[in-house]
């Protein structure tokens, strides 16, 4: 189960992450290398999405992925978005 955070306490613990206007919810946009690049790194995190029944919204062109994190049922930010946000930052570095 999550836990319901602070959206500036989240944002505290992540790089990069910014808080999305207008929505209790967090946005980071990824540049990867190219194409086949972004798409792996999206079947990963789809792959974790699904493990967590926590989805992303996200938005794909080329090598840029765009990331928006917001836990629905929350109204607002989690330890889910967190954790994902985590896992996503992991998977753009690697």
């Amino acid at each position: 189960m999550f836990k319901k955070m602070n959206l500036n306490d989240l944002l505290s613990s992540l790089d990069g992450w910014t808080a999305v206007e207008g929505r209790e919810a967090i946005y980071k946009q990824f540049t990867f290398k190219d194409f086949d690049a972004a798409f792996a790194a999206m079947t990963k995190i789809a792959d974790k999405a699904e493990q967590m029944d926590h989805h992303p919204e996200w938005f794909n062109v080329y090598n840029k992925l765009n990331v928006t994190l917001a836990t629905h049922d929350a109204n607002g930010v989690t330890s889910y978005d967190l954790e994902l946000a985590t896992f996503i930052d992991e998977v753009a570095a690697s």
